[in-house]
């Protein structure tokens, strides 16, 4: 399964013996020197057994987790040492290409030339090379920028089900990323099923941003090895393009609740005693060696957004509690917006990131984004009311709140580059200056004579008398020699 490895390891003659096979924890016999934790051993017919070493029993035994199936292994077959820890390739040829765990291409493309292979168990950057100064992440969207802006070399969490935008809106960011910011995108999938990674795969390529994005996963049918280790063997890519190309790194990952799944299951095949509610004692230890690579360098930075899935939608679960402790920023996606046909469907009142603060943002930004958080607040309490009695029945200015509301809601609407072919509408990338100054005339009821409809799916403000002029243009009445015309006809 790793034989594109060879050509990166020191080949040794180290031979062991399988002593026992319970599923995908091996125990082996060394009659010399035990392999390191973490190096990779290989087994059974061709080598296609992978297994790491995870723990170093007495002076002549280690018990190691399978990464690959283990069918056909037995008591007494040998295994080798391939002298040295899990490896994947890095370097520019690795653009546009899908991987597995084992750095091994599955797109049914040319083979790799012209790689280096890294090994994926890496410390995180140093205190001293981290730059101490946060920044804003521009991502080009309106609802992002002004109300949860994502932290340069930071991490985001996206909360959201099925078919509410979840794929979009992290396609549209990777399009935003390569086309505006030449930086690379990195999509790893943990534990994900072999239809989404196709799917992502084909939307990519029609979308035009494959070449500069690179695609691993772990599927869901793989052993909890290679999903536990998937992680790492992305973020090594990662730190090539930011440490060695100086490139901000996207980094995308779905589902990080997968792979704290994943290191459950190891450490439970490992006979570890679990801790609350199930979980790995070393969970905190594990998530946070994975997280804390994740980060702003003096040479570059790698700003991660995270699908995070909750457990029966209890936020005090370990899991997500200890995921949250990492997140720089949280964006919730409603299927009521979606619904609604208000995309992206970010819902603005659950959503929330540590970048609002005015010593980050400044003091202008912050008071928009307070102010409109203020007037979607106060909407949502009224809409009970206006539900009852009708709109006629609130006061003038709870209708001028409701108006301001309504607007603000639409102009965060956006259409996206790598949306155009379903909806006929040319993406738009808005900037943070011209999606603050929108929102300032929104509440300062510049527009209340508009219709809505001007606001909905535009890019910058300016945009919104021209579509407003059609509008009218398009509902003019007939004159009266086309009327008879048409009565005619």
């Amino acid at each position: 399964m790793a034989e594109s490895q060879a050509g990166g390891k020191a080949k040794t003659d180290n031979i062991g013996t399988i002593v026992t096979v319970r599923g995908s924890v091996i125990d082996i016999h060394f009659d010399d020197s035990l392999p390191p934790i973490h190096n990779l051993l290989h087994a059974g017919a061709g080598n296609r057994v992978a297994i790491e070493v995870l723990a170093q029993r007495d002076e002549h035994h280690v018990r190691g987790i399978a990464l690959t199936p283990t069918q056909g292994l037995a008591r007494g077959m040998q295994v080798k040492d391939s002298g040295g820890p899990l490896k994947v390739p890095v370097g520019n040829p690795i653009l546009s290409r899908m991987f597995d765990v084992f750095g091994n291409t599955v797109d049914r493309g040319a083979p790799l030339e012209g790689v280096q292979w890294r090994s994926v168990h890496n410390e995180p950057p140093p205190l001293v090379r981290r730059l101490t100064q946060s920044k804003v992440f521009e991502t080009g969207i309106k609802a992002i920028d002004v109300l949860t802006p994502l932290e340069r070399g930071g991490k985001a969490g996206l909360f959201g089900g099925a078919g509410v935008g979840k794929t979009v809106l992290l396609t549209e960011m990777i399009h935003n990323m390569i086309g505006h910011q030449q930086g690379v995108s990195i999509f790893c999938g943990i534990g994900e099923r072999s239809r989404e990674g196709e799917e992502l795969h084909r939307e990519m390529e029609a979308a035009g941003v494959l070449p500069n994005m690179v695609m691993i996963f772990a599927q869901m049918n793989e052993p909890p090895g290679a999903r536990f280790r998937v992680g790492h063997a992305a973020l090594t890519m990662a730190e090539y393009f930011r440490d060695d190309e100086h490139r901000d790194v996207l980094l995308l990952i779905d589902n990080i609740f997968r792979f704290i799944q994943a290191g459950s299951e190891v450490s439970g095949l490992m006979g570890q005693m679990p801790s609350r509610l199930g979980y790995q004692p070393t969970m905190s230890t594990e998530l946070a060696a994975l997280e804390e690579r994740i980060a702003n360098t003096d040479s570059g930075a790698i700003t991660s957004l995270q699908a995070v899935y909750v457990p029966a939608d209890d936020f005090t679960d370990p899991a997500a509690v200890h995921t949250f402790s990492h997140l720089s920023a949280s964006i919730v996606l409603s299927r009521k917006r979606a619904s609604e046909g208000l995309f992206p469907a970010i819902d603005p009142l659950q959503s929330s990131s540590k970048m609002i603060t005015p010593g980050i943002v400044g003091d202008y930004h912050y008071a928009i984004a307070q102010a409109i958080r203020r007037t979607l607040a106060q909407y949502a309490e009224l809409k009970d009311i206006i539900a009852m009695l009708g709109l006629e029945q609130l006061s003038p200015e709870d209708r001028k709140v409701v108006a301001r509301a309504r607007r603000l809601e639409r102009f965060l609407t956006q259409p996206f580059f790598t949306t155009e072919q379903f909806t006929n509408l040319g993406g738009k990338l808005v900037s943070l200056k011209d999606a603050l100054d929108g929102c300032e005339r929104i509440l300062a009821d510049e527009f209340r004579d508009m219709p809505e409809s001007a606001l909905y799916m535009i890019g910058a403000i300016s945009e919104a008398q021209e579509k407003a002029t059609l509008s009218t243009q398009a509902k003019e009445p007939l004159s009266k020699e086309t009327k008879h015309a048409v009565d005619d006809a």
